[in-house]
C-alpha cells in the first residue's frame, strides 16, 4: 500500500476539468442540478396551492428519493453489464421526460398531487439509473490519480448549487411563475442528454457474453461483503449519514424556532453549508498530501459534531452561519473520501455495483437519520436532537479503530491479460461443472509465508466467483499443497480469470517465488460429470457434462 501522501495525490483539484469529456459532462450536470433544485422549490409550492394532504406534500421528497434506495443495486449491476453512456442516457431521458410532462401540464392547467408524485418518482428513477453509470465512468474517463479530484469536483458542485439553487427558485417563483420555473428546468435536463450523446470514451470490452442480471447482483454483492476495505467505507459512510444529516435535516426547525427567522435566514445558513463545502473541496488535494485519509474523516467527522453543538446551543445567525461552514467542510471531506475509497478498491468489472451498494446504503442512512434526529426533536428539543447527532458523529469518529478508511492506492484494478488454456476436449460455454485444481510445493521454512498468501488466495479468488476454495495437505507427502475450486461453468472459470486484475496477478508471483524447484506450481483444469444412470440405461463413457 502506498502512502496517502504520495505524488499519486498532487493532483489538484482543479485538474480533471482539462479532460474535455469530464468537464463537459460536469458542467452539464450542475446545469441540471440547479434546474432540478429550482423546479423542487416549485412542486413544494404547487402541492400547497393545491388540494392535498400534508402526508402527499410529504411524499414529493420521498417519491424523488426512494428510487435511488431501492433501485441502485439493481441500477448498478446494469451499469456495469450494459454501456454506462447508454445506461447514462436512458437515465436522463427518464429526468427529462418527466420534468417537460410536469411542465406541459401546468402549462394546461392538469395538475394532481398523484400525477406530480408519479412524474417525480419517474425522474428518481433516472437519477438511481444515472448516478452509479456517471460515478463509475468517471474512473474510464480520467486517470486514476485524478478520480480523487473528480470526485471531490462533483461534490463541491452538488453543494454550491444547493446553496443557490433553493433561493433562485424562489425568485423565479415570486417574478415569473410555477410555470417559468418547471420550464426552466425543463430545458436544464436537455443539457446533460446533449453533453453525453456529444462524448464518447473509451471503455474495455469483455470478450465474454454478457452475465445475467440476477448473477451480476450476487456477483456485486458477494465482492462487496468480501472487500474489507469496501465494507468498512461503507459502513463508515452509511453511520456518518444516518448522524449528520441532522444537521441539514433540522435546519428549518432551527430557523423557525431558534433564530426565530424566515426564508432569507434558511438561505443565507444553506449558503454558508455551501461555502464551507466549497473551500473544503478546493482544499481536498492538499489535506490529501498532509494528512491520511483516515484521519480526514475522523477530523471530518468531529467538526460536525462541533457544527452539532454549536446549532443546538447558539441563537446568533452569524454563529450558526460559521458552524454549517464547518459542518459543510466535514460533509465534503467525508463523502470525497469514503467515495474514492470504494472507487479505488473496486475493479473496474465491479465498480458501478459496489457503488451503488454504496448510494444504496448510505441513502438509507440519511433517511433513517432524518426520521430519528426529527423524531427525537418533535418529541424532546431540538437542542436534544443536535446534542445527540453531536455524540453520534463522535462516535462515528472513535469508530475508525475498527473501520478504519484505507486507500488502496497503489493496486492496479485493470484487467490482468488472460489466455485460456489449452484444452484436449470441445466445451461449449454452458459446460460445467469446472474444477480447479492448483498444486504446489512448499518447504516447511516456507509454509508460514505461504498461509499467508493463500488466505489473500482465497478472498481474491472468492470475491472474483471461486465457489467451494479449499486448500489440503498432502499426508504422504507433506510439501505437496493442492488449491481447489469450482466454477459452474467453463464460461465462468474464464470470466473468473478475466475479473483478475493486475494486483490479484502479483499473488501469483509472490507463491511462484516460495515453490520449491524452478517448476511453477501446477494447474490441472476437470470437468464433474454425474455417475447416476436412468433405470435400464448402459454404461457410456462421457467426456463431459454440457448444460444447454
Amino acid at each position: 500500500m502506498r502512502p496517502e501522501n504520495s505524488p499519486l495525490f498532487a493532483a489538484t483539484t482543479l485538474i480533471p476539468l482539462n479532460n474535455s469529456v469530464f468537464r463537459s459532462i460536469w458542467t452539464a450536470t450542475q446545469i441540471s442540478s440547479l434546474g432540478w433544485l429550482i423546479q423542487s422549490v416549485a412542486i413544494s409550492w404547487l402541492m400547497a396551492t393545491i388540494p392535498a394532504s400534508d402526508l402527499m406534500v410529504a411524499l414529493v421528497q420521498a417519491a424523488s428519493t426512494l428510487p435511488a434506495f431501492f433501485l441502485s443495486i439493481l441500477a448498478g449491476a446494469i451499469a456495469d453489464s450494459l454501456s454506462r453512456r447508454g445506461v447514462m442516457l436512458a437515465g436522463h431521458c427518464l429526468i427529462a421526460l418527466a420534468s417537460t410532462t410536469l411542465a406541459l401540464s401546468v402549462a394546461l392547467g392538469f395538475v394532481s398531487p398523484w400525477l406530480i408524485l408519479g412524474l417525480s418518482f419517474l425522474a428518481g428513477c433516472g437519477f438511481a439509473l444515472n448516478d452509479p453509470a456517471w460515478h463509475a465512468s468517471v474512473g474510464d474517463i480520467l486517470e486514476k490519480g485524478e478520480i480523487p479530484a473528480a470526485v471531490t469536483l462533483m461534490s463541491i458542485g452538488y453543494n454550491v448549487v444547493r446553496s443557490i439553487g433553493p433561493a433562485l427558485g424562489g425568485v423565479i417563483l415570486a417574478l415569473l411563475g410555477p410555470l417559468a420555473a418547471f420550464a426552466l428546468a425543463a430545458l436544464s435536463d436537455f443539457v446533460p442528454l446533449s453533453a453525453v450523446l456529444r462524448s464518447k470514451w473509451h471503455v474495455r470490452s469483455s470478450p465474454l457474453p454478457r452475465e445475467r442480471m440476477i448473477t451480476a447482483i450476487r456477483d456485486g454483492m458477494l465482492f462487496t461483503a468480501i472487500s474489507s476495505e469496501i465494507r468498512f467505507a461503507i459502513a463508515r459512510a452509511t453511520l456518518f449519514g444516518l448522524s449528520s444529516i441532522s444537521i441539514l435535516a433540522l435546519l428549518p426547525l432551527l430557523v423557525r424556532d431558534q433564530l426565530a427567522g424566515g426564508p432569507l435566514v434558511y438561505g443565507v445558513l444553506l449558503a454558508g453549508f455551501g461555502t464551507g463545502a466549497f473551500i473544503a473541496g478546493l482544499a481536498n488535494g492538499y489535506l490529501r498530501r498532509i494528512a491520511s485519509q483516515e484521519k480526514l474523516v475522523t477530523l471530518a467527522s468531529i467538526a460536525c459534531a462541533a457544527c452539532c453543538l454549536l446549532l443546538a446551543l447558539t441563537s446568533s445567525v452569524a454563529v450558526a452561519a460559521i458552524a454549517l461552514a464547518i459542518g459543510g467542510a466535514g460533509w465534503v471531506v467525508t463523502w470525497t473520501g469514503t467515495d474514492v475509497c470504494v472507487q479505488f478498491a473496486s475493479p473496474r468489472w465491479v465498480v458501478g455495483r459496489t457503488l451503488s451498494i454504496y448510494y444504496a446504503l448510505t441513502y438509507g442512512g440519511m433517511a433513517a437519520g432524518s426520521w430519528i434526529w426529527g423524531a427525537v426533536a418533535q418529541n424532546h428539543s431540538l437542542t436534544w436532537a443536535f446534542e445527540g447527532a453531536a455524540v453520534a458523529l463522535l462516535l462515528v469518529a472513535a469508530a475508525g479503530k475498527v473501520l478504519p478508511i484505507e486507500l488502496w492506492e497503489e493496486s492496479d484494478q485493470g484487467a490482468a491479460d488472460f489466455i485460456p488454456p489449452e484444452l484436449a476436449l470441445t466445451l461449449r460455454p454452458r459446460s460445467g461443472p469446472i474444477v480447479v485444481k492448483v498444486e504446489y510445493l512448499i518447504p516447511e521454512a516456507n509454509i508460514s509465508a505461504f498461509l499467508r498468501c493463500m488466505r489473500e488466495r482465497r478472498r481474491v479468488q472468492s470475491r472474483a466467483g471461486a465457489r467451494n476454495w479449499t486448500l489440503q495437505r498432502n499426508l504422504q507427502k507433506p510439501t505437496l499443497w493442492t488449491e481447489t475450486f469450482r466454477t459452474p461453468t467453463w464460461t465462468d472459470y474464464l470470466r473468473l480469470n478475466h475479473r483478475l486484475t493486475v494486483a490479484d496477478r502479483e499473488l501469483d508471483e509472490r507463491l511462484a517465488a516460495l515453490q520449491a524447484g524452478e517448476a511453477p506450481p501446477h494447474l490441472a483444469l476437470s470437468i464433474e460429470r454425474s455417475t447416476s444412470l436412468a433405470p435400464g440405461s448402459e454404461v457410456q463413457p462421457v467426456p463431459f457434462v454440457s448444460r444447454p
